[in-house]
């Protein structure tokens, strides 16, 4: 009976329930819309690094990741590889020779960062051949390069040019070669756009005399959550004095601290907003217990008991908070699933703003459900607690007094 007599007065006033469902519709729309922002750029920031720079899990030789040089890499074995491909949530194995080099096209010469790579594999991890932007991509056997857009620009190498590298192989060996540029991608990065030169790992292997060798192995897993879980159950399994196993988190502190701090500074920005939210829901709610003061009046002088009349007018506003709740977030994820798919691309001053920062010029949206799981219920309860407030003036109110106003 009073869910019912609650739902017939929640509409028999049209314009003042509009009213409140559009204050909170509007606030849970604006604060999924700022979340999904937030989280959609975290996740890019993390795949883009992740991906590009260390996998999100890495296994490398006992010192490497403190002496980052050729010396400390690791002899490849196929007991290590089946090792780390029977655990539960890896799905590809990305060998890896990471070194830098000088290289030269004409009259100018630029540092360079070599990565020697299985092609299929390294496309599984960083995608890198959608990011083609000219020429062909690398087949295991070829004895050619596949270097960034930035690099191919400052050098003026075109695809079929000849790229000179030269640089310091394993013990100390000399290495020198020339090789054809095969493609040239566009690496999200600017850093590395600007720097990053491929070969097939035969190929640096030889030319870094480090046969057999890689620095590391970069693992794609089905799961960001499941990188601690996969740390443990590789490091039980691999010998402790020769490998290491770390997640992407232990490698790049740096970019969790700076994800650490945005985060922060935009729980402010909710709580302002959150803050705008519920004055414009307790105006609503101030505006119509003022209003209907002579209607409490007059069910309490004709009988109806004052817990009775709470409880009505309480699921009343629980009744507009859900209705604005859901209204909210129907209309947020249809918006939010296309920008999900379709990011804002950046353009002009702001895409050079956001590459001077290292970062892709886009604006990625998340589709995760803890947006909207979360904006609901938080707007909910703030609507639930705003409610208390007609309920205490039920409590203290005079019928006779109210009837005359």
């Amino acid at each position: 009976m009073n869910l019912k007599l609650a739902w017939r007065n929640t509409w028999r006033n049209k314009r003042r329930s509009a009213i409140a469902i559009a204050s909170i519709t509007f606030g849970v729309f604006f604060s999924c819309l700022m979340l999904s922002t937030q989280l959609g750029s975290y996740s890019r920031m993390i795949d883009n690094a992740v991906r590009f720079h260390t996998g999100y899990i890495q296994v490398h030789a006992k010192g490497f990741w403190d002496d980052k040089t050729i010396d400390n890499s690791m002899v490849l074995t196929e007991d290590v590889l089946e090792t780390i491909r029977q655990a539960r949530y890896v799905e590809v194995v990305a060998p890896r020779i990471e070194s830098f080099a000088l290289a030269s096209y004409g009259e100018k010469t630029k540092g360079a960062m070599v990565i020697g790579m299985d092609p299929e594999s390294e496309d599984n991890l960083t995608r890198v051949k959608s990011k083609l932007a000219e020429g062909a991509y690398l087949e295991a056997s070829d004895q050619a390069a596949l270097i960034g857009q930035g690099l191919a620009k400052y050098l003026g190498l075109k695809v079929g040019d000849t790229l000179v590298m030269i640089s310091r192989g394993f013990h100390g060996v000399n290495a020198a070669a020339k090789y054809p540029v095969k493609g040239i991608v566009k690496i999200p990065i600017p850093d590395l756009n600007n720097q990053l030169i491929y070969l097939p790992l035969k190929e640096s292997q030889w030319f870094f005399d480090a046969s057999e060798r890689v620095t590391a192995l970069a693992l794609v897993i089905d799961d960001a959550d499941h990188v601690d879980r996969t740390v443990k159950y590789l490091a039980a399994r691999l010998p402790q004095e020769e490998f290491e196993v770390m997640g992407w988190r232990e490698m790049m502190p740096e970019l969790v601290q700076s994800i650490e701090l945005d985060y922060v500074s935009g729980i402010i920005l909710m709580f302002i907003l959150y803050a705008v939210i519920g004055f414009g829901i307790f105006g609503v709610f101030l505006m119509m217990t003022n209003e209907r003061a002579y209607e409490f009046g007059i069910l309490l002088s004709i009988g109806m008991k004052r817990g009775k009349l709470r409880q009505v007018v309480f699921i009343e506003a629980i009744l507009v908070g859900l209705i604005g709740v859901l209204a909210g977030v129907a209309l947020s994820l249809p918006i939010i699933a296309y920008l999900h798919f379709n990011p804002i691309q950046m353009g002009g001053e702001y895409a050079a703003m956001f590459e001077e920062f290292g970062l892709e010029p886009v604006m990625p949206f998340s589709l995760d459900p803890v947006i909207f799981f979360r904006q609901a219920i938080i707007v909910l309860i703030m609507s639930t607690l705003i409610a208390i407030y007609p309920l205490f003036k039920i409590s203290r109110l005079d019928p006779v007094r109210a009837i005359r106003q």
